[in-house]
């Protein structure tokens, strides 16, 4: 018997997909059309990802952490490869973040005029691509949704991004940084991850006893120690590059810079998060004898990405570039709780892959708005905005404090699960993170009082603010940014249930 909950399931990857297929059907001259389908789609993916949180939830599936409910369709079964899908607390919360991020993309991106039947079609595809990854437990569709994600994103930079113009910055003559070369660096890195992915997966379909893909058979089979020791560094580095950690993160800041914004929201806000989410379900469940002997490792790492993200954020004059830094230092406390391997950290990573992605989106929104209307992202000429752009200015300030981790805000609940995780694991690793967090606040406090509460510019006397399409889909963000951080317990118990259930097979 086929439940309601099933068609869901299958819907919130199907929906986008369909449309995209649809939008092709649709002649380029009917361009609104184009958009209001899009947006409708949008709009439909999220209220499906927001009905199976609230169902996991609310049914209290969360308390056992396992998966439900589970759709499973036969695709090639001589391979052991089948069409699965299932949620757990994790994947709720990431399809939930992933609805909410791309219904805004989508509704900033309405004002794209240039080959827009083009761009709703690749943007749609990733947005499908996305929820297929955080719902698959076959790791053959695991796989291509996590290459559908993924390879859009050169065209969306390459054909609809911007470039970088740098000769303001510094004394060089033609110094510029081009949206080709950024779409290019971001396919070079993300395709060697692939690679480094598809052996592990290989090797794990090798290996195990009846020959499957089977993420769920696959997690009731113990591999041999030394295996799992060698196919681990595979995982974490492949899906490491798409999470940022260093130093495989260096196409992620200028891929954030070229991105046009409804894609810049969507690749900070969520694809970032498909690296992490790959560690975790693929890495640490299936492989946790190797993930002990890394992890040391990876905590370094992670402590590097948090504290140099910082740093290089603070030292950036391109707006754009301080949030791309930004996000390789907030996804490095990401890394850094799901590598202490206790309960309070990757409770906290996980919620701040939610938190990050949500204040992020929000963050690019206004970026987005300032460019468009300023045609710059220079600090050093971007001043005094508030009078002019107030929803903008408060929009961006609410982002701000949750990056630096205010009380009553999202990234607070998160970062001090992190902290708290990173302490028992290691004091130093702990306050090294407390440090960065120290460092976000100063070079974010200092770009809010610059840009947006600095003595106003004759220049900048006759902009407009945020539009309402804008401002509605800030607004929208903001709700989940303040009702996480003011009422988080509900949150954390979605995903306490799975993080402790992956935990329970650690050595």
């Amino acid at each position: 018997m086929i439940t309601s909950d099933l068609y869901y399931l299958n819907l919130v990857v199907l929906v986008p997909f369909i449309s995209a297929l649809l939008i092709l059907l649709i002649p380029s001259t009917y361009s609104r059309h184009i958009s209001s389908f899009a947006v409708t789609a949008t709009g439909i993916t999220l209220i499906l990802a927001a009905y199976l949180c609230a169902n996991y939830y609310l049914t209290e599936n969360y308390l056992s952490g396992q998966f439900y409910p589970l759709s499973s369709i036969d695709w090639l079964p001589s391979l052991g490869i089948t069409f699965q899908l299932g949620v757990d607390g994790i994947s709720a919360l990431m399809i939930l973040l992933n609805g909410l991020v791309a219904f805004g993309g989508t509704l900033i991106a309405t004002r794209i005029s240039y080959r827009n039947k083009e761009f709703f079609v690749l943007y749609l595809l990733l947005v499908s691509g996305v929820n297929g990854v955080f719902l698959s437990l076959d790791l053959f569709f695991f796989f291509f949704f996590y290459e559908l994600a993924v390879i859009p994103m050169y065209l969306l930079i390459a054909i609809w991004g911007s470039s970088t113009d740098f000769r303001t910055f510094t004394k060089a003559e033609n110094f510029s940084r081009t949206k080709e070369y950024s779409a290019m660096k971001l396919v070079i890195y993300l395709s060697l991850g692939s690679v480094l992915v598809w052996v592990a997966f290989i090797g794990l379909y090798m290996f195990s006893d009846i020959k499957t893909f089977d993420f769920l058979i696959l997690r009731d089979q113990e591999f041999d120690k030394m295996f799992q020791i060698f196919m681990f560094p595979l995982i974490a580095i492949g899906f490491g590059s798409l999470a940022g950690l260093w130093p495989f993160h260096t196409w992620s800041p200028d891929g954030h810079v070229a991105a046009p914004t409804s894609v810049s929201m969507l690749h900070a806000g969520v694809l970032m998060k498909l690296g992490a989410y790959g560690i975790l379900r693929i890495g640490i469940e299936l492989m946790p004898e190797g993930a002990a002997f890394w992890m040391p490792f990876v905590i370094l790492l992670a402590t590097v990405n948090v504290v140099y993200g910082a740093i290089s954020a603070m030292g950036q004059n391109d707006l754009k570039y301080v949030i791309g830094y930004s996000s390789v230092s907030h996804m490095g406390y990401v890394l850094l709780g799901m590598a202490t391997l206790n309960v309070l950290g990757v409770n906290g990573a996980v919620l701040q892959m939610f938190s990050h992605g949500v204040m992020t989106a929000l963050f690019f929104i206004v970026v987005g708005g300032i460019y468009e209307r300023t045609h710059t992202r220079d600090i050093g000429v971007l001043q005094g905005l508030f009078k002019n752009m107030t929803k903008s200015g408060i929009l961006f300030v609410i982002a701000g404090l949750a990056s630096i981790g205010l009380p009553g805000l999202s990234g607070f609940a998160a970062e001090l699960l992190v902290f708290i995780g990173a302490f028992q694991y290691n004091p130093i690793i702990g306050s090294l993170g407390v440090f960065a967090a120290a460092i976000t606040a100063v070079y974010i406090l200092r770009l809010i009082g610059k840009v947006f509460f600095g003595p106003v510019d004759e220049r900048w006397e006759s902009l407009t603010d945020s539009s309402r399409t804008e401002y509605f889909a800030g607004a929208i963000l903001v709700t989940f940014i303040v009702g996480v951080g003011i009422w988080p317990f509900p949150w954390i118990n979605l995903i306490d249930g799975s993080v402790s259930l992956i935990l329970t097979s650690m050595p």
